[in-house]
């Protein structure tokens, strides 16, 4: 039995609007067993036999006929958070600033965001971007998240399948 950690992306922002009992049940009813959720911002962990490919197919497929949303899912199996969150490139706390993590489940995605680590470095804004292990990490100063590089990157429809973004005391939390 593997334990995995999920990002259910867009969940109680933008209009969708679920209750994680809810999300938790829907999951249980899906056949997955130990379904926490963290916070009320789509994080669950849960533990499943299954690989993570398809425990992301039958969690979509759950979210979206229990609750009728375009439901995107990323999965991780738990030991690979741990690794991303220890990879974590910058400081973590640092007064007055966010520190996040971009989870990408799209090779091809992932390659194409690794430019704006570039990008950022040529900017004067005070945006730190890198690549790391299936994931972009960032940190911006507070209140510019939504005008960064990564903030602005984001919000295309492109990327809705196959990425979400996660701060990092949260992903954190996740492993304890």
């Amino acid at each position: 039995m593997a334990r995995y950690a999920l990002f259910l992306r867009g969940v109680n922002v933008g209009g969708v609007s679920l209750k994680m009992a809810d999300v938790a049940a829907a999951l249980t009813g899906a056949g997955f067993t130990e379904v926490r959720t963290l916070l009320a911002s789509g994080n669950v962990l849960l533990e499943s036999p299954a690989d993570a490919a398809a425990v992301r197919a039958t969690a979509e497929t759950a979210l979206r006929e229990r609750f009728g949303y375009q439901a995107w899912v990323l999965v991780y199996d738990i030991d690979a958070v741990r690794d991303i969150v220890a990879a974590y490139p910058f400081e973590s706390e640092v007064p007055g600033y966010h520190s996040y993590v971009t989870f990408v489940a799209d090779d091809a995605v992932l390659t194409e965001l690794s430019a704006l680590a570039a990008k950022a470095a040529d900017d004067t804004a005070d945006e730190k971007i890198a690549l790391g292990p299936g994931v972009i990490y960032w940190q911006i100063p507070k209140g510019d998240t939504l005008n960064s590089t990564v903030g602005k990157t984001m919000g295309n429809k492109r990327y809705k399948s196959s990425t979400t973004t996660r701060n990092l005391r949260t992903v954190s939390k996740m492993l304890r």
